[in-house]
């Protein structure tokens, strides 16, 4: 069943469903889902959705976070990769690399790691390394 955004754009109720990790509360493994998730407390393992990962203001990742977009506002330790969009908000603090077509990062916002960017680095987000390179880490 197909439902319809302020927009006016088509969407399945999976793209358009919200997953709340909230304030105080911890979880321990991978999540994966279709919509949407909000961060606003810690999650210690990849987060995976097929639209967005919102990491909120005093939220933590530690792990990797893979979404079509990605908004920081709190704090990954991981590496983020969107097929579309990174946008790093003032209050935020990324320890790894960032993979994506496009970037934002508000001032203020702290990167600490390599970025990737544009349509090839969104495509192939797993780079060879070469000889005697340093190699990426993975979780």
């Amino acid at each position: 069943m197909a439902i319809f955004t302020e927009k006016g754009h088509g969407g399945t109720e999976s793209e358009s469903a919200l997953s709340i990790i909230g304030s105080g509360m911890r979880v321990v493994g991978d999540i994966t889902a279709e919509g949407v998730v909000k961060i606003e407390g810690t999650v210690v393992g990849t987060v995976r959705a097929g639209r967005q990962v919102l990491v909120a203001k005093g939220g933590e990742v530690e792990g990797d976070v893979v979404a079509r977009e990605a908004i920081i506002g709190g704090e990954v330790r991981g590496t983020v990769v969107a097929g579309e969009r990174v946008e790093i908000q003032a209050s935020s603090v990324v320890h790894g690399d960032i993979t994506s077509k496009r970037l934002l990062v508000h001032e203020g916002g702290e990167i600490n790691g390599v970025v990737r960017m544009g349509e090839a680095a969104a495509a192939e987000p797993a780079v060879a390394a070469a000889p005697g390179a340093a190699t990426a880490r993975s979780y």
